[in-house]
């Protein structure tokens, strides 16, 4: 089966006065069909960077952007629009992705008009109807203003409009990062259920470990660009290979009172993104990092469908 999504040593670089700053350097990855593959790492390991360049909000500066197993990666004109329409973004924040001068109604069937799929304003209408019902946005809210919401219902009008035009991929930019938990938790289930109902296929970057583990069919783990460890969401909880991966994993907050939190402190300067030097990028805080560490690196299968990218693996 052809993946939905497939990547193939996609990268994205910027320009910045003291060089370039390799956000995304040669990541690699595949997506099937109505699964979710989570993105978890720091802040500014390139996550939410490596989602904008695959549905191509950002141009990439070299690899492979397959979509159905066609190369949309310099895709433009008609071409780039029908793959923009397959490729959608719910974002981070629910309120400044909105336009504050759209009422709800305005800005879902904005994208539903522009696409010319629908004859009439009736069937937009219907369409419109659909969306809100399977979001739960009430008819109430269906006039209203982005200020005149909370942060769940917002959201829930920024899903609306990812789907409308009933996409095949979806990047889901920490959408719940900004929102209660409570509401969270709503949200979550809401995407999940949507995924069924149209088999939709994620990627869900996110910081959250227990989210991703909830949601997530795979997970890959991102280092300053790159990926480090990559496998079956149960398998790399139950199995985390990867120092920098044990250490976002003894993070997670726990309740058990009879096993107490063992974390890992990592130490150590970190890598500067630009124009970082050959070799691993997290040997400076791995407390297992050898000479040999300076070698470039690269993911290596240790498991089934698990990868890693440490040249100690076998000894660690």
């Amino acid at each position: 089966m052809v993946p939905v999504i497939e990547i193939k040593d996609l990268a994205k670089y910027f320009s910045v006065p003291a060089g370039k700053n390799l956000a995304v350097d040669g990541v690699s990855l595949k997506i099937e069909r109505g699964k979710t593959m989570g993105v978890v790492g720091e802040s500014g390991c390139g996550k939410s960077t490596l989602g904008r360049t695959i549905i191509r909000l950002y141009e990439p500066t070299s690899g492979q952007i397959l979509l159905n197993g066609e190369d949309v990666s310099h895709a433009k004109g008609a071409q780039l629009k029908k793959a923009r329409e397959n490729m959608q973004i719910i974002f981070q924040d629910p309120y400044s992705s909105l336009n504050p001068r759209m009422t709800v109604e305005e800005t879902v069937s904005e994208p539903l008009e522009i696409s010319h799929k629908y004859k009439s304003k009736a069937e937009i209408m219907d369409k419109m109807r659909e969306l809100f019902h399977r979001v739960g946005i009430d008819k109430r809210y269906r006039l209203a203003y982005p200020h005149e919401m909370d942060g769940g219902r917002r959201q829930r009008v920024g899903i609306a409009r990812a789907i409308a035009l009933n996409p095949e991929f979806v990047m889901c930019d920490e959408p719940v990062s900004a929102l209660d938990v409570s509401v969270q938790a709503q949200v979550l289930n809401l995407l999940m259920d949507l995924q069924e109902q149209y088999q939709l296929t994620y990627m869900f970057v996110t910081h959250d470990l227990s989210v991703v583990k909830h949601i997530s069919d795979h997970i890959s783990v991102m280092y300053l660009g790159q990926l480090v460890e990559t496998s079956p969401s149960k398998e790399l909880f139950a199995n985390p290979l990867h120092p920098y991966t044990k250490a976002l994993l003894s993070a997670i907050p726990s309740i058990d009172i009879h096993r107490p939190m063992q974390r890992k402190i990592l130490k150590g300067e970190l890598t500067s993104a630009i124009n970082p030097k050959p070799g691993c990028r997290f040997a400076p805080r791995c407390e297992f990092a050898t000479e040999s560490c300076s070698a470039p690196q690269g993911l290596q299968e240790v498991g089934t469908d698990h990868f890693v990218s440490c040249c100690r693996i076998n000894e660690i």
